[in-house]
């Protein structure tokens, strides 16, 4: 046991690693725009964190295409149906076009209504610059669900190399367009978007130049694996928008408790996104590998997968925390030169450096559940886990005296219950008998 455990360490490791850096890499387009914009002004600053929170929550309802296809690819896979997996994947780039520009469509429509409820009303030019940021990212919108694809179907190969690659190409085009288009062309929070836009077009290039070399390549779907990845659809959709609803609360919050209470959140969002992400590594070794286990049956390997990726999650959960709490009174500068901005960052940033452990727990089991196909558990843990988020997020609504840390310790509810709900679940699946598998 102790030699099978050693050589699964060293596969989730290889896995986890390049994920990691790919994961990492990813946040820094609103890193890069946060920085950027930053120094413009908190006006600015402030248009697009309202900006960039809907746009999460827009292309966080696509994520079903990149999760669903890599436990997809990954079970067929390992059960022999290659074509299966290519057809799956044909189907994930096929709704990819069709449901990115339906969105692009919705919000160049609903920019100035997105701005005015997530932004309260917003003014002093904060909404100008939120419906001009959303307009012009809109466009971006097929590019990144394309690439979102792409990204489920090299994963489900156990593949994360490739993406990391695509990763930084992407994010090395948007920091050189940005700054030139901000800086050199001073076009100010429009030449932020344009430049963001035109690092998706090229991201979405690369994945799909990917999957032309990779070893199951996409194949024209049928109904039948379009109609699944759109039944799959349904509960990670609504899921997702769950997980949306909460931390789009977070900002509609800070940005009704002032413009410097919203800059300082927005600031401690791009960096909680970035290591939720970053824990979020090892979620795709285990997503990857139980959907394989379970392919062959093998409840036993799913099982020592969820153990170790566990541990190691709490480990690295500890790690990020205690270094984001040391940093918290340093971060805030690099992204605004604002005091009041920068205190209330730092207060944020104490937050979710508690955060980590538990961020890491839920994290991965999430995961783990997606291994499983369990897509009702997590649309059910998530619409649960807002009920434990709501109290204290209404009560700092309701009562601006208790400021930021009220919308942060909020957000530690939450994933809090996260964890509990998945972890009951998970200790279901790997307790059932293997006839009962899928």
């Amino acid at each position: 046991m102790a030699r099978r455990l050693d050589s699964l360490d060293r596969r989730i490791i290889a896995l986890a690693v390049p994920a990691l850096g790919a994961l990492i890499v990813e946040p820094l387009y609103n890193l890069t725009d946060s920085a950027i914009v930053g120094h413009l002004g908190k006006v600015p600053l402030g248009g697009l964190a309202i900006a960039s929170a809907g746009l999460n929550v827009l292309a966080w309802t696509a994520a079903f295409l990149e999760m669903a296809t890599v436990s997809v690819v990954a079970f067929r896979r390992s059960a022999g149906d290659e074509a299966g997996a290519g057809r799956a994947v044909g189907a994930a780039y096929l709704l990819s076009g069709f449901i990115g520009l339906v969105t692009t469509g919705l919000i160049e429509l609903i920019a100035p209504l997105m701005a005015e409820v997530l932004g309260g009303h917003a003014h002093g030019g904060v909404d100008v610059n939120a419906v001009e940021y959303l307009r012009i990212a809109a466009v971006g919108m097929p590019a990144l669900f394309v690439a979102l694809a792409g990204n489920g179907h090299l994963t489900g190969l156990a593949n994360t190399r490739r993406p990391l690659v695509i990763a930084l190409a992407s994010n090395v085009v948007n920091v050189v367009l940005e700054v030139t288009l901000v800086y050199g062309f001073h076009l100010g929070i429009a030449g932020s978007a344009w430049g963001t836009v035109m690092a998706q077009v090229v991201g979405a290039g690369l994945f799909i130049a990917a999957s032309r070399r990779a070893p199951v390549l996409p194949r024209r779907p049928t109904s039948l694996e379009v109609g699944e990845l759109v039944r799959d659809a349904v509960p990670l959709t609504i899921r997702t928008i769950a997980l949306g609803s909460a931390l789009l609360a977070t900002t509609a919050i800070a940005a009704r408790l002032g413009t410097t209470e919203l800059g300082g959140h927005q600031i401690a969002m791009q960096i909680w996104g970035m290591l939720a992400l970053t824990l979020d590594s090892l979620a795709v070794p285990a997503q990857v590998y139980v959907s394989g286990a379970l392919g062959v049956k093998d409840l036993d390997a799913a099982r020592d997968i969820g153990k170790r990726t566990l541990r190691m999650g709490l480990g690295v959960g500890v790690a990020v925390g205690a270094l984001t709490m040391a940093l918290s009174g340093v971060l805030p500068s690099v992204f605004s030169p604002n005091a009041a901005v920068q205190h209330q960052a730092m207060l944020a940033l104490l937050v979710c450096g508690l955060q980590q452990p538990v961020a890491a727990g839920a994290f991965v089991l999430d995961g783990l559940i997606l291994g499983a196909s369990e897509y009702a558990t997590m649309r059910r843990a998530m619409l649960l886990a807002l009920l434990a988020f709501a109290p204290l997020a209404g009560l700092t609504l309701a009562d601006h005296g208790i400021g930021i840390l009220g919308v942060w310790f909020a957000m530690l509810c939450w994933l809090g219950a996260r964890t509990v709900l998945l972890g009951r679940k998970w200790r279901k699946i790997v307790a059932r008998p293997v006839v009962a598998l899928r």
